[in-house]
């Protein structure tokens, strides 16, 4: 068996497009037609199923894809290990939440981009849930999640540090005045949640329900979004205080005095559990590790949003 079908497989079953496909590796859609239809006489089988316009995996398709995610991973890893250079170069892909990405990692990547410069970054961003499905499938070499301490066989977790959640209203609104808010007194106020599958988005709607609440809500894909419709005075929300400081000490938001029990939130790092850890990554996760709970130790010294 060839590397190359097994690329354009392994692509083709993340874009389920035979176009973008065809663009992203650089190639004729014929030949992409070609080296698929070539692997599915080489097994005997139809790993995609074209409907209409749609293409989608079949069973056999979705189990070839964990063997082609394994296949390529050595083979990357072979590059790299066998000729037994320790000098951080290749291609990292990494995952992270948007918050995460905004407020975070964006010192961390300058910093690896200026020591480093023989890597390749790829970042994307998505909720978590995705994040560690990529890690999972080997399409991410390492991800940041904002959520619950992690709990997956096929990962190691690593938690960097704590985030604190701010119940968060526009400054003035009359719960801002009150000594003790419960969940029960959001009663009448619009909740603005981000994307389904967030994690701190699960934990706020459990706490509004269990306090009997069915209050309206309005759905954003941006943490931008969310902070201007509450400094608007559209509703309530729930964000990470590392997302919010500059508009706090601008007074243009107010944390709420929360008194139910809070939202256990950690930002963490995931890999694969049987990833090699390359020059590259390690140099990575190492430089992550130490400027997040660096900076995150420096920043309490200034920060007081009350």
């Amino acid at each position: 068996m060839e590397l190359k079908p097994l690329q354009t497989f392994k692509t083709l079953a993340e874009e389920l497009h035979f176009t973008r496909t065809a663009d992203r590796m650089n190639y004729a859609q014929s030949s992409v037609t070609a080296q698929i239809q070539g692997l599915e006489a080489e097994f005997g089988v139809r790993l995609f199923e074209r409907i209409g316009k749609r293409v989608r995996l079949t069973g056999a398709g979705e189990r070839l894809l964990h063997y082609a995610n394994d296949i390529l991973r050595l083979v990357e890893e072979a590059r790299t290990a066998v000729p037994g250079d320790t000098e951080p170069r290749g291609r990292l892909t990494i995952g992270a939440v948007e918050s995460l990405c905004t407020y975070r990692l964006t010192p961390v990547l300058a910093e690896y981009r200026s020591r480093f410069p023989q890597v390749e970054l790829v970042f994307r961003t998505g909720i978590c849930a995705d994040l560690r499905k990529e890690v999972a499938q080997g399409n991410l070499d390492v991800a940041f999640t904002l959520e619950e301490t992690g709990t997956d066989d096929r990962l190691v977790f690593e938690v960097l540090l704590e985030e604190r959640m701010l119940v968060l209203a526009q400054s003035g609104h009359p719960l801002t005045r009150k000594n003790g808010v419960h969940a029960a007194d959001l009663e009448g106020e619009t909740i603005l949640v981000t994307e389904p599958g967030c994690s701190y988005r699960t934990m706020f709607e459990q706490s509004l329900v269990a306090a009997g609440l069915r209050s309206p809500k309005i759905e954003f894909a941006s943490v931008e979004a969310i902070k201007q419709c509450v400094i608007s005075g559209l509703g309530v929300t729930l964000l990470p205080m590392v997302a919010v400081v500059e508009e706090i000490q601008l007074e243009q938001l107010s944390a709420l005095h929360w008194a139910d029990p809070g939202f256990p939130v950690v930002t963490q790092i995931c890999w694969h559990k049987d990833k090699w850890m390359s020059p590259a990554l390690q140099a990575f996760v190492d430089l992550a590790r130490c400027s997040l709970r660096e900076g995150v130790n420096t920043a309490a010294e200034h920060e007081n949003p009350s």
